[in-house]
């Protein structure tokens, strides 16, 4: 028995990967967080499939589910929104699959970040104005952030950052990074990427605050802040150069 904790991307059921579509039609058990993955993934599922609903379990609750198909003997399929390796609480899980001696696997999905850039049509990495991409969020409840990392810290740097999780907290940010970045700042607030409901606020640091007031967002949203954002007059990468050497292609340069 396996349990297969699969990332089931943003919010629209197509983004899902081959893989984890295959998994959830192998599974008889299909754990789902119901509050931010879509339902219509559980039509991949078997027709006598047992699915559950995780939205309002505790984790001891959900392990107790673990435990149950395991001496069962039946595969779980377990789907988190977006990708597995950020922010999706699979680290815990892991730790009391191991503490039984359960078998798993994680199968990857399309993180929140690459699905915002998609809907702002971007490329999060500018040449010669942003290389670099910060994920990062601020303290809540859920738990709080290690000492040192932090907006102002991320924000010398520069990079592009992709604030999870912090749409409440929207006041904190523009008050760290204004120092920073500057006033003129592009903001995106990408709200519910993929989703039938998506909706997409661009702004500066100045003006953000006044947008969101006049346009509220509660949640499920990601803050997207960084010159990159709106560069429009910028170098070309090399890389596809007529006289760019590399190993596919010789170039026309001297010889």
């Amino acid at each position: 028995m396996t349990v297969h904790f699969i990332g089931a991307g943003p919010g629209a059921a197509d983004l899902i990967t081959v893989r984890g579509r295959d998994l959830i039609g192998k599974c008889p058990v299909c754990l789902f967080a119901g509050s931010i993955v879509p339902r219509e993934l559980l039509s991949y599922c078997p027709p006598d499939a047992r699915i559950v609903d995780t939205a309002s379990l505790s984790l001891d609750e959900i392990e107790a589910e673990y435990v149950k198909a395991h001496a069962e003997g039946k595969d779980v399929a377990r789907l988190h929104s977006g990708d597995l390796s950020v922010w999706s609480a699979v680290a815990e899980q892991i730790r009391r699959l191991e503490k039984h001696g359960i078998d798993y696997t994680m199968t990857p999905g399309v993180p929140s970040f690459a699905a915002a850039a998609s809907a702002l049509k971007r490329e999060l990495t500018i040449p010669e104005v942003a290389q670099s991409l910060v994920l990062t969020r601020v303290s809540g409840r859920a738990s709080k952030m290690p000492e040192g990392e932090n907006l102002k810290a991320f924000g010398a740097t520069g990079a592009t950052l992709a604030i999870h999780l912090a749409i409440h907290a929207i006041g904190k940010v523009v008050e760290e990074l204004m120092p920073l970045y500057g006033a003129d700042c592009p903001v995106a607030v990408v709200v519910r990427a993929t989703w039938p409901d998506e909706r997409i606020i661009r702004a500066t640091l100045s003006t953000i605050e006044a947008e969101l007031a006049a346009d509220p967002v509660e949640r499920t949203a990601l803050i997207l802040v960084g010159r990159g954002l709106a560069a429009e007059d910028f170098s070309e990468s090399a890389l596809y150069n007529a006289d760019y050497v590399r190993r596919f292609r010789g170039g026309n340069g001297p010889a």
